[in-house]
């Protein structure tokens, strides 16, 4: 990686000027430079932490890959260990990123936040940052779309006694205080983070969200290599059922742990983990729940079971020998559903947050958000001419927000700046 000095433009002096301003050090931001500096064309990484900051700091310490280790192809640095069916652990991860850091070795500003990014009277963009300012023709919005973390206000209200975290400060089981312990959420991170203190042997209590959840093995198969074979992997957004809609889909829940297995919440309550439906409210003492419990855990076996039906319709229609199909059948159910409980009756000393995270562009000052704030663009190219994004979840395909799709998208666009480049150099 090449850091560079700040050679902003202070008072009284012109910006730096790039052809390229890239905003964000993650994966997203070191594949654009990779094809930028392939096309010989100049450009600036700005980082607000240290590159790949997220991927260092916001990890619990049992942290791995949900996805095989072959689905790590960042361009020009795929995957080359000796377990591509496996999935790499925190440690491996890092070290496969900074691999790939020094094989890009792209020119870098880190610890630097962008604070606002206009558009300028004589064409493309003014880049305002802690470090002063810089112009570019044209930018490449790459810090991804997870920026505030999703805390309710009504954690303003409970007791000061009881440790809060969200799911990126979380470490690990022995970092938290005695007693129970409430994961509001049961997404990706919500799951694994359960089950982590949940193998650690502390008690835990759920409050069960509408995620979907799959398989991790499927008749004798990954199921990320059923899905890879049906190309579900390579359809883009425009031709998902739910089109642009399947963007706010949670993602599904399953482990890489251990060599990878299912995640099984009815099956951890057998084990003594306390399920709940959503958590609505904390007033009088007491925590307060919907009663979804039920048709959540419910949903999820359906979208497990329905994954599992579409690769038997791909193995009968191609006459795939494996081994022969199955149906979830539940190992558990509640009784009923349970509305409130008592947070000291309960013994809960500690809260983690794993609810998501909301998106924060309020220092891109460029017209190009849709209604809902989320950024409108077509494959990360936006009405604005020189302005796209890229690292976004379902930005074009399934894996656009991660290590295996990124490099499909960070070549596409690094073709429309080479065009657009090239035709403002003939303009000139």
């Amino acid at each position: 990686m090449s850091n560079i000095s700040s050679q902003a433009g202070s008072a009284g002096s012109s910006p730096q000027h790039y052809s390229v301003v890239v905003v964000g050090g993650g994966q997203a931001g070191l594949s654009m430079s990779y094809y930028l500096k392939q096309a010989g064309i100049d450009h600036l990484v700005i980082e607000k932490h240290t590159v790949t900051h997220t991927w260092r700091n916001q990890r619990w310490d049992a942290f791995c890959l949900v996805t095989p280790n072959w689905q790590c192809a960042l361009p020009g640095y795929p995957y080359r260990g000796d377990d591509p069916h496996g999935f790499m652990k925190k440690d491996e991860i890092i070290a496969y990123l900074d691999g790939f850091i020094g094989m890009v070795n792209a020119p870098v500003l880190e610890n630097t936040e962008v604070r606002r990014v206009r558009t300028r009277e004589q064409g493309g963009y003014l880049v305002s940052t802690t470090h002063g300012e810089f112009s570019a023709d044209q930018v490449v919005v790459a810090s991804g779309g997870y920026h505030a973390p999703i805390v309710p206000r009504m954690a303003e209200r409970l007791p000061a006694a009881i440790r809060q975290l969200q799911s990126s400060e979380y470490r690990n089981p022995q970092a938290l205080p005695e007693g129970g312990v409430l994961v509001v959420g049961s997404g990706q991170s919500g799951a694994q983070i359960a089950e982590d203190l949940h193998l650690a042997g502390r008690k835990v209590f759920l409050a069960v969200g509408e995620a979907p959840r799959c398989a991790r093995f499927y008749r004798g198969r990954d199921v990320v290599d059923w899905l890879a074979d049906m190309a579900y992997y390579d359809m883009p957004v425009q031709e998902h059922p739910l089109r642009e809609g399947v963007r706010d889909n949670t993602n599904h829940y399953v482990t890489g742990r251990d060599g990878g297995r299912d995640i099984d919440l009815r099956r951890f309550a057998t084990e003594g983990m306390e399920l709940y439906g959503v958590l609505e409210d904390y007033r009088d003492g007491e925590l307060r729940f919907a009663p979804t419990l039920r048709a959540n855990l419910d949903d999820a076996d359906d979208t497990y079971n329905r994954i599992n039906a579409s690769i038997d319709k791909y193995i009968d229609k191609h006459g795939i020998a494996a081994p022969p199909a199955s149906v979830y059948e539940p190992v558990w159910a509640p009784a009923g559903e349970r509305t409130a409980v008592g947070l000291s009756q309960a013994g809960i000393g500690s809260i983690i947050w794993c609810i998501g995270f909301r998106p924060d562009f309020s220092w891109l000052e460029v017209p190009v958000f849709n209604g809902r704030g989320y950024p409108a663009h077509v494959r990360g190219v936006t009405a604005n001419e020189g302005l796209y994004f890229l690292g976004l979840p379902w930005l074009h395909t399934w894996g656009s927000g991660r290590f295996s799709g990124i490099a499909r998208d960070a070549e596409h666009l690094a073709g429309i700046v080479r065009a657009r480049l090239g035709k403002e150099a003939l303009a000139a």
